[in-house]
């Protein structure tokens, strides 16, 4: 355990000290969303029914903050891999005396330290462009926000598998951004179906906590079952996948190719 807390600590400041050097790219990121959230607001303004305007508003920011956690969490753990073998490092990775997969899921929670402190910008920024102010009941946002959260890591571990074998996954990446818009977006009330969907759940319900002001004495333990069942799944399954792409690539002699 100590191994794995070293191990945590040194990938969440190595993330750091990358988006600190690289700071215009993470300016530009941040500035990107922030451009979007403003075209989504404008547009409600514009087309949107005027009375349902306030309600309209609060949706969109609790929806776009977390495409963008969705996003950058689940895309974490490709884009290391990615990157790594593009800096032909990927073999070094494995040869460490901690297992590659405990190194990937130190840096995804590194990554999910930092989205989250500037997830926390953009809801603030929002709010204050827009004054319209959402709930933050932080004792019932982050219990539910740990839970959804496992279900992101793991989709993240199978999109980690997938790019051991494939390496240059930025296409599949771009088309997964329409697919997070999807999930974070459509409610389960349209779409009950997608209650299957990783972290959808999760989401469903922070937006009854931060537009509705719901307490986690409000769900029922239906809810609390399909998020925690949800949660385990995925992470269950994401493991996984990961480890078998990892041993059909070292079996192929995959981890040198780029």
């Amino acid at each position: 355990m100590s191994a794995f807390l070293q191990v945590l600590r040194v990938n969440t400041k190595k993330e750091f000290i990358e988006m600190k050097r690289y700071l215009p790219n993470t300016l530009s990121l941040l500035a990107t969303f922030y451009i979007i959230f403003l075209a989504l607001f404008f547009g409600i303004q514009v087309v949107g029914d005027p009375a349902e305007a306030s309600s309209n508003t609060q949706y969109i920011i609790v929806n776009y903050v977390f495409w963008y956690f969705a996003m950058m969490t689940l895309q974490s753990t490709g884009g290391a891999i990615t990157m790594e073998a593009m800096r032909g490092t990927l073999e070094q990775l494995y040869m460490s005396p901690v297992s590659a997969w405990r190194i990937l899921l130190a840096r995804v929670f590194g990554m999910v330290a930092i989205h989250l402190s500037i997830m926390i910008v953009l809801i603030f920024s929002s709010m204050l462009t827009t004054g319209e102010w959402l709930h933050l009941n932080v004792g019932a946002i982050i219990p539910i926000l740990l839970l959804t959260i496992i279900s992101m890591i793991g989709v993240s571990f199978i999109i980690a598998g997938i790019s051991v074998i494939f390496k240059q996954v930025d296409a599949f990446l771009q088309i997964l951004q329409f697919i997070l818009m999807a999930f974070a977006f459509v409610p389960l009330s349209v779409a009950p179906y997608l209650v299957f969907a990783p972290f959808v759940k999760g989401v469903d319900m922070m937006r009854h906590v931060m537009i509705h002001g719901y307490t986690l004495g409000d769900f029922t333990w239906v809810d609390y079952s399909w998020l925690v069942g949800n949660g385990i799944f995925y992470a269950i399954v994401g493991v996984i996948v990961y480890r078998s792409c990892e041993r059909l690539a070292m079996n192929k002699g995959l981890l040198g190719h780029y």
